[in-house]
């Protein structure tokens, strides 16, 4: 079986709620820095001095604990290339699913063979079966804290877990939306002290920076050293680089995207259940809910008034189910207005 990423539709216009964006935009100093470059700049192979420092600062962590990529994506393929490189092909990684589609397929394009354990029933952390997968074969484990699509968290003492037993591998943790849940494992001893864990950022979300492709890689100095070693010298562009210090530095614009996100969060929660549609509280930028026997339908209807969402029912334990972007509090309303009409 081959893996590849799920290419989705862009609509032309309309309200993107299916691909966990920032649906405000970037902050406008972001806008600024990037007007700020100059010709020469432009035609310049970029220095990440700014950037490296900035982020650092952002993450309180030393610079040689993180490596700057292109999007989270590159991230995450250099830690499968660190991971599976010279196995010969006899090496797995293991997927808790559903899941990003880019761990399997950058398992499966380095060679590795791909594992996939699913999440428990109400989407509960497998933890006792990621612990019976892990074998002398296990090069890197994926896991996402919080989970797409469900938005679901992992408890620490399992990501504990699972890095003690697995000790031949990589334990990848994409924290993409930590920023809408309020816990790492940045600055957790566990990430500190242990050279096999690797947490993985994104600018994309809370700083909406998708655009112009800006993601992070943090662990201990020595994983790092060894990522670095592996990933293109100038993998991030001349606008990434002069955005994230302005982005970091409106820390005002972050924390009012936030918190339109976690009340968006709140109402979509509320209308749901009035409407009698199960649905997940969740740690990230987004809820699932699940519209037994009518996903599909819903999801056209809505895309036919204008409002985008995401249909997730093709992934393990989400038949029906649809993934919904909270971001700005009006986008949310707008967005209730059409389903209540669809409904």
């Amino acid at each position: 079986m081959s893996h590849e990423y799920e290419r989705v539709a862009t609509p032309a216009n309309g309200l993107r709620l299916h691909l966990n964006e920032n649906t405000a935009g970037c902050s406008p100093a972001v806008i600024e820095a990037i007007r700020a470059l100059t010709r020469e700049q432009i035609a310049e192979y970029p220095d990440y001095d700014a950037a490296v420092e900035a982020a650092a600062a952002r993450f309180r962590i030393s610079a040689d604990s993180l490596l700057l990529t292109n999007g989270l994506d590159e991230g995450i393929l250099v830690a499968a290339m660190v991971a599976l490189r010279a196995t010969g092909g006899d090496a797995d990684g293991i997927v808790v699913v559903p899941a990003f589609d880019m761990y399997a397929a950058c398992t499966d394009a380095i060679g590795g063979r791909v594992i996939q354990v699913p999440l428990g029933d109400g989407f509960v952390f497998p933890l006792e079966r990621v612990l019976d997968a892990l074998t002398t074969r296990t090069r890197i484990v994926w896991l996402t804290n919080p989970n797409n699509p469900t938005g679901q968290s992992i408890p620490r003492e399992a990501i504990a877990r699972i890095a003690s037993a697995a000790n031949q591998a990589i334990v990848f943790v994409d924290e993409a939306y930590a920023d809408f849940g309020g816990t790492t494992l940045i600055g957790d001893p566990l990430l500190n002290h242990n050279r096999r864990v690797v947490v993985g950022r994104t600018f994309a979300k809370a700083y909406g920076l998708a655009g112009i492709r800006a993601g992070a890689l943090i662990g201990h100095a020595d994983a790092i050293a060894s990522l670095r070693r592996v990933a293109p010298p100038y993998g991030l562009n001349v606008c990434a680089a002069a955005a994230l210090p302005a982005a970091f530095a409106d820390e005002a614009y972050y924390d009012w995207y936030v918190g339109q996100v976690a009340r968006s969060r709140e109402m979509l929660y509320d209308a749901l259940a009035r409407f009698g549609v199960r649905h997940w509280n969740s740690d990230a930028n987004f809820v699932l809910a699940r519209f037994d026997g009518r996903g599909a339908q819903i999801a056209a209807a809505l895309a036919a008034r204008g409002v985008h969402v995401r249909d997730r029912s093709h992934d393990p334990g989400c038949e029906d189910c649809l993934r919904i972007t909270a971001g700005v509090v009006e986008h949310t309303r707008e967005f209730l207005v059409a389903l209540g009409a669809v409904l």
